[in-house]
């Protein structure tokens, strides 16, 4: 059984106007909610793969035109704002801007939360998070009540109960068509790996010149083929030093080379799609806009455990307490956090068209997604990610819209 929002729930829009005046706290259905079923990540591939011809997918972008060989090529970290905003150090996705999304020069959402473990799931099984199970950074494991980091896969938890729904690549290849992803060997058998991307064949290559080659090759290696490939540093030169940085933007410069050394290789009847698993937002260090939750005597009340992340909490409240709990919430953070109860968030459409009953207690008793240039870090649980200059993980348009760039031969 799964708990669909009301059909009639006003979701928001995709880029809210920020001149409205808000009641307090910010109202649930004001959150610009992801374009689950016609427009975002999760949906990419049902797409290419419904023009291959695999059973049982839908094309849900419509404005995509079916091509024999497709792949798809994932820069962590890289959103829609960001690659406008930086068109010297990215000359050839810019010239791509306009092919976005079939031509429409649009971009396509990710999803909530917009994190990188959320958004490969979403793209490898064609699910939006409610369905796939993989709702945020860390969540609470139900049968454990512990944490699990759903990235690093932290405690271990058997990946297919996890996440028991086949990848589009397993369908794919079950369908004859050639499936394979090109990624950092690391990955080759990770959880996450097994339960977001497996199918067909693994081919590890550490550089990134060598994952371009390699999936040229494997484009052409079948008569209906589909590729993915992936590069990581966009994101770890964000986090680390910020989307302002000298380094973020030699990591774009060298990522923007990449795309253009693929899209020369394409072999014929080929479309390269180039996207992002999420945007990112730099967070100034003071403490106006880093809420320390471990130093907040009432935020922590009520609390057993802290989830997701700084952009993207899951607050899971000791038994009895899930209702002042989020009062106390709406009250602290309510001008610049959506803040909503479990079914709040179900109804609003936030983690998609429905919530499977397996996934349902992993989603906090409350959620706070940022609208403003916050962050709720926690120093003393989260120090690494609580120190993180670049930030991502809500609903605002830095954060969710991500390119669909498109190159075809």
């Amino acid at each position: 059984m799964a708990h669909p929002p009301p059909a009639a729930h006003d979701r928001g829009h995709l880029v809210p106007d920020v001149r409205d005046t808000h009641p307090e706290p910010l109202p649930v259905c004001s959150a610009p909610v992801p374009a689950y079923g016609t427009g975002s990540l999760a949906d990419l591939l049902p797409t290419l793969a419904a023009g291959l011809g695999v059973p049982g997918m839908t094309a849900g972008i419509g404005e995509l035109t079916p091509a024999d060989r497709n792949c798809v090529f994932l820069i962590d970290g890289l959103g829609w704002e960001q690659l406008k905003a930086h068109p010297e150090e990215a000359p050839f996705m810019t010239s791509l801007l306009s092919a976005s999304r079939g031509g429409t020069g649009r971009p396509i959402t990710a999803g909530y939360p917009a994190t990188t473990a959320t958004s490969l799931a979403s793209v490898g099984t064609g699910l939006p998070p409610g369905a796939h199970g993989l709702p945020g950074y860390t969540v609470r494991d139900p049968d454990t009540g512990e944490l699990m980091n759903q990235l690093r896969w932290q405690p271990w938890t058997p990946p297919g109960a996890w996440q028991p729904y086949p990848t589009v690549f397993e369908l794919a290849h079950r369908a004859g068509v050639h499936a394979a992803q090109v990624s950092s060997p690391t990955f080759a058998n990770t959880p996450l790996t097994k339960v977001a991307l497996s199918g067909g064949t693994f081919q590890g290559r550490l550089s990134g010149e060598d994952r371009m080659d390699t999936a040229a090759e494997q484009l052409a290696a079948g008569d209906r083929s589909l590729v993915y490939t992936y590069y990581a540093e966009v994101d770890g030169a964000g986090h680390r030093f910020g989307v302002d940085s000298d380094t973020w933007r030699g990591q774009l410069m060298y990522v923007d080379r990449l795309v253009q050394r693929l899209a020369e290789q394409l072999p014929p009847r080929s479309a390269l799609y180039v996207t992002a698993d999420h945007g990112m937002v730099d967070i100034p260090f003071d403490e106006t806009h880093r809420i320390d939750f471990d130093e907040d005597w009432e935020l922590k009340a009520g609390v057993a455990l802290l989830g997701g992340e700084g952009r993207a909490r899951h607050v899971y409240a000791v038994p009895g307490a899930a209702g002042d709990v989020l009062a106390c919430w709406r009250e602290v953070l309510g001008e610049q956090f959506w803040v909503a109860s479990r079914d709040e968030a179900i109804a609003a459409g936030w983690f998609g068209p429905q919530v499977d009953d397996r996934v349902y207690h992993r989603i906090g008793d409350v959620i706070a997604a940022a609208r403003d240039d916050v962050l709720l870090i926690a120093s003393e649980r989260e120090p690494r990610e609580s120190a993180m200059v670049g930030n991502h993980g809500s609903m605002t348009p830095a954060e969710q819209l991500v390119p669909l760039l498109e190159v075809r031969s």
